[in-house]
């Protein structure tokens, strides 16, 4: 929900953060990704993590408990890539 009590909603193309991680695809929670698709009205999101050069690290689906809309309060922040 926004601060005012509407409830957000997620679009497809919306960056999205991370709020846990997910060690099988070598995610982490403050990761930043796109919505590539969204499924059965928001309950889930097809989303596209990317490294800063454009490559895909991982397209996986999520629930919506796992992803978060950015705010103007949010700040990029740069971590190295582990390959697994």
């Amino acid at each position: 929900m926004g601060g005012n009590g509407s409830i957000i909603t997620i679009k497809e193309h919306d960056r999205v953060v991370l709020l846990k991680d997910v060690t099988d695809e070598g995610l982490k929670a403050g990761d930043v990704g796109t919505v590539v698709h969204v499924y059965r009205q928001g309950e889930a999101f097809e989303v596209e993590f990317m490294t800063l050069d454009g490559t895909t690290v991982a397209v996986v689906t999520l629930p919506a408990s796992y992803v978060r809309t950015v705010s103007n309060k949010d700040i990029t922040h740069v971590r190295e890539l582990i390959a697994t």
